[in-house]
């Protein structure tokens, strides 16, 4: 979210236009900017319902900033509004295709009100946009993890099918195998940031292999 404070523009009332200072009645007092400050530092104290109210009024007064938008969402989303969220995220992607983070927001969106095609590409476009960001890999895995796994009640997923995942050459270890959650908490639920959001439920996959290779020796004693 670079750049954010000057793409929110202004930071008081202009003369003959602009937010007063003293807003209409039930409007927060403060202009555009100072709505935005307030909703952000709500947020980040983990308080999004009344974030997202404050955003909500900054955005509408100012539907063009990325920021104010962007900032909207991630409220959004920790409030539990995932379809507002995703709406939001995909006007910043729309608006900005280089913006990764609106990318991961659509994709770990999108995966919470259950469309996990939509969740993988959006995610994979993040990933491939900054692919040393560990909780866009994290949230990737967890959507091609479940879209996988609903696809296996229909037969294997076909080479080209969202999620399909080419097999590893030689037998060697994917890289980035395992669920984990980066240390920092920042990823939750199906991937999803804390207002980076947060809250990744790592599937389970994996302490399977290796079941029942101790039958060999003994049929082998049997025979002898």
């Amino acid at each position: 979210m670079s750049g954010g404070q000057e793409r929110v523009g202004g930071g008081g009332p202009t003369e003959g236009g602009g937010v007063p200072e003293q807003g209409r009645p039930g409007e927060p007092s403060g202009d555009v900017y100072e709505w935005y400050r307030r909703g952000a530092r709500l947020l980040a104290e983990g308080h999004p319902a009344a974030a997202e109210q404050l955003l909500a009024r900054a955005a509408a007064a100012e539907p063009q900033s990325h920021s104010i938008r962007e900032a909207l969402a991630r409220a959004q989303y920790d409030a539990g509004s995932y379809a507002a969220a995703l709406e939001n995220f995909r006007a910043v992607a729309m608006a900005d295709p280089s913006d990764d983070y609106a990318r991961f927001g659509w994709g770990i969106s999108a995966a919470r009100l259950g469309d996990f095609e939509t969740s993988v590409k959006h995610l994979a476009l993040a990933v491939a946009m900054s692919p040393d960001t560990a909780h866009y890999r994290a949230a990737l895995r967890q959507s091609r993890a479940t879209l996988a796994a609903r696809a296996g009640a229909y037969g294997p997923l076909l080479p080209g099918a969202p999620g399909y995942q080419e097999p590893p050459a030689d037998g060697a270890a994917q890289r980035d195998g395992g669920g984990g959650v980066p240390a920092d908490g920042s990823t939750t639920g199906t991937g999803v940031v804390d207002t980076g959001v947060d809250d990744t439920r790592a599937a389970g996959h994996g302490g399977r292999a290796g079941h029942g290779g101790g039958d060999t020796a003994e049929n082998e004693e049997e025979h002898e």
